[in-house]
């Protein structure tokens, strides 16, 4: 029988005993105004995914489940009959539907997710990602860090048309041949695995369509203050380019490869069979639904089945490749799903955002109060959901705010808070392409939170310094 190590018994210990002492401090101890008794719970429980995500005392699954199961314990209308008690001296707030943490696990990002397993599994089968792999990687020869130069320049210009997400699924799809081509042990292959993920995040940031916080700042940017596709992108792909570059400086650094050429096992040839052309198609139509959504009117999540759907009925997918799911990982984005609603549904999210008092705070400072919260609470909440959340306070309060002219006004403003949005990417569950690369197993969510940070803070900076230099 293992011994439990004292590491494992301090990490569990930190990460109970804090959200514990958030849990039954005096409200008026956390400095949120009006905080109500099921705010205070839902910010323990918060708190308690952050730390056990960070630390991971316990598999990352695990968290997710235990916080959805807090949730409808302490938080919904039908959880304990002690947690439905209104308490005297403070407002109680409204407890959730439990239907609505529970529908956590049939979220369209749930679909997403499980499309892309299907066209990864079969792409596998038939070696499609072998194929793909050799044809797209030739151009960038053998060495590890052009390799990884390769995967990320792909990644980023797909990235800036279509769902990051999806582009994480075709790309980590190539990974596969190119991690069997490696020495056993050789960190590299974490690089290889995070730099997808960085550039996916990354690379939606130069065009309105990238990723949704552009759309959403582009919904308030109207009249004088527009910008069109074209000046977005001359904003947008100069920080890419830096940024990106910096994160494949940054990978080299934190997980050098041990060695100096990668020969990619990439013999063979495209399969010719009736089931593997079907692999072909559906993958090819896949992609070209997800880039022409206004064209057909189904979105991504509506596409994701489709791929299921084919493969299943045509026996590419039978009950053995169904199983190779990594339903862990459809459970940890569940978490990632139910503390956004959680976050959304009891008003934390906006309780939060409206405890700084922006009016008595300089342009420059009320720019970067609104980045770093943004960037902050995208790291544990759909970038989308904390930029929905954002946009029209950072709206608000540029409109309001003659002297925040000085910084950009209204469009200066909203750009910062869509790509500080874009730039949360610590955790498995802060992205979907963060979740789909932890799913490879070959990285841990110390290794992602660690380039993360990093990232993060420096894309921070970089936004920072264009918009003083540039307004």
């Amino acid at each position: 029988m293992s011994k439990i190590s004292p590491v494992l018994i301090s990490k569990l210990l930190i990460s109970f005993l804090i959200p514990l002492f958030i849990l039954n401090m005096p409200i008026d101890w956390i400095p949120i105004p009006d905080l109500t008794v099921i705010q205070q719970r839902l910010l323990a429980i918060f708190a308690l995914a952050a730390l056990l995500w960070v630390l991971e005392p316990v598999p990352v699954f695990a968290t997710s489940i235990l916080i959805i199961t807090l949730e409808l314990v302490m938080i919904s209308d039908k959880g304990l009959h002690l947690f439905r008690t209104v308490p005297d001296g403070h407002s109680f707030g409204t407890l959730m539907n439990y239907t609505d943490i529970l529908g956590a696990f049939s979220s369209p990002i749930i679909i997403l997710f499980m499309g892309g397993f299907a066209l990864a599994i079969a792409a596998a089968k038939y070696e499609l990602d072998n194929n793909l792999a050799r044809v797209l990687l030739k151009p960038f020869g053998n060495q590890p860090k052009f390799i990884m130069l390769g995967l990320m320049l792909i990644t980023a210009v797909f990235s800036m048309f279509m769902s990051n997400t999806a582009t994480t699924v075709m790309m980590l799809a190539l990974l596969g041949p190119i991690v069997a081509s490696a020495p056993k042990g050789d960190i590299g292959i974490k690089a290889l695995v995070l730099c997808i993920p960085i550039a996916a995040n990354t690379g939606g940031i130069a065009t309105p369509i990238g990723t949704p916080p552009n759309a959403i700042a582009l919904q308030y940017l109207t009249g004088e203050n527009s910008i069109d596709f074209l000046t977005w992108m001359m904003m947008g792909i100069p920080f890419v380019i830096i940024q990106l570059s910096f994160a494949w400086w940054l990978l080299q650094k934190l997980f050098p490869s041990s060695e100096d050429k990668m020969v990619l096992k990439l013999e063979g040839k495209f399969q010719k069979n009736w089931r593997a052309i079907v692999v072909y198609i559906t993958f090819a139509s896949t992609i070209l639904l997800w880039i022409t959504t206004k064209l057909h009117g189904m979105n991504t999540y509506v596409v994701s089945i489709i791929p299921l759907a084919v493969f299943t009925l045509t026996g590419i997918m039978g009950k053995e490749e169904i199983k190779k799911i990594n339903w862990d990982v459809l459970w940890l984005v569940a978490g990632g799903i139910a503390i956004g609603i959680g976050l959304d549904k009891t008003g934390l999210a906006s309780a939060m955002a409206h405890s700084i008092d922006y009016a008595s705070l300089s342009p420059v400072a009320v720019v970067l109060t609104l980045s770093i919260i943004c960037w902050l609470m995208a790291n544990f909440m759909s970038n989308t959901a904390t930029a929905n959340l954002l946009m029209p306070i950072a709206a608000a309060i540029a409109a309001s705010m003659e002297s925040l002219s000085a910084v950009g006004g209204i469009q200066g403003v909203l750009v910062v808070v869509a790509f500080s949005a874009s730039l949360g990417m610590i955790l498995p569950v802060s992205t979907p392409p963060n979740s789909l690369a932890y799913s490879t197993g070959l990285i841990e969510s110390k290794d992602m939170a660690k380039t993360g940070i990093i990232i993060g803070i420096v894309g921070l900076i970089i936004v920072y310094i264009a918009m003083l230099f540039l307004t």
